[in-house]
């Protein structure tokens, strides 16, 4: 009899893929069979080993990644500058991707509802991806059309992917809860801006990010599940290692204003909320 896949082999497998669509196609299919794979307590060191290739985490030749600094910002008032403004977060949606498959198979020892929590994220990044990518396509200016890579991009969601490789606890901290956390408060800006222009490609826009806002707020509640979940296991008080965790990797500092509704749909508490400010 063959052995039974194992999942985290099979997520990180999916993470080295560079292809777009396979990776988007891969994630699919690991979730559709998650109730049938195996999850290993431990990978072995080999496996680990595939996180120092050069091509890890695996991804297009294009777009190119340069600092944030250098990112051109154009004005969604054009239909090139909403080109440009759906690729950025088609290019946050897909390091969303990467993120999710790499919390499933780097962290050794977790319950076997982490994997199957952060599984579910990469499906749905997946799913964002795949809306954003088809509406960028879909536009179209003096006959010029858009694709993925087209703009460049920059890495600062993988840059923190990669400082919290070693700890588990910070990852949980500093990507979904506060990175990815970002996004709660940046897509109702966004989403004014584009209802103001009033453009249909624009509205459309508007309606895609509503699915990626409602979804965004339960992985970032799956960062906090975790997050407290690691804390308690640790003896740890949250809010006060949160803020150590924000001064020893560097973490950016958040400006209001703050989506408070969502941010609370997504379990932050009052004092987590007030600490903002500080």
């Amino acid at each position: 009899m063959a052995p039974r896949p194992e999942l985290r082999q099979a997520a990180l497998a999916a993470l080295c893929l560079t292809d777009p669509q396979q990776k988007v196609a891969a994630a699919q299919i690991l979730y559709a069979q998650s109730a049938t794979l195996l999850v290993a307590d431990h990978l072995g060191s080999e496996m680990k080993a595939l996180s120092y290739a050069p091509t890890f985490p695996g991804r297009p030749a294009r777009p190119e990644l340069i600092h944030p600094a250098q990112v051109p910002r154009r004005s969604p008032a054009s239909v090139a500058g909403r080109a440009a403004l759906v690729h950025a977060i088609c290019h946050i949606e897909f390091n969303a991707i990467n993120l999710a498959l790499d919390a499933v198979w780097r962290f050794d020892g977790m319950p076997r509802a982490f994997y199957l929590d952060w599984l579910r994220v990469a499906l749905e990044e997946a799913s964002h991806f795949s809306l954003l990518r088809a509406h960028l396509q879909s536009l179209e200016h003096n006959g010029q059309h858009w694709d993925y890579g087209d703009f460049p991009g920059h890495d600062n969601l993988w840059a923190m992917c990669e400082k919290t490789a070693d700890d588990v606890t910070a990852r949980m901290a500093l990507v979904p809860r506060t990175l990815e956390a970002r996004g709660l408060d940046a897509t109702p800006l966004i989403q004014a801006k584009l209802r103001q222009v009033g453009a249909p490609d624009a509205l459309r826009a508007v309606d895609i990010l509503d699915i990626i806002l409602r979804d965004e707020v339960g992985h970032v509640a799956i960062g906090n599940h975790w997050y407290r979940w690691l804390c308690a296991q640790g003896g740890l008080e949250p809010v006060a290692h949160y803020r150590l965790l924000t001064e020893r990797y560097a973490a950016p500092r958040l400006h209001p204003p703050f989506n408070d509704a969502a941010r609370k749909r997504a379990g932050f508490t009052d004092e987590e909320l007030a600490a903002l400010l500080l």
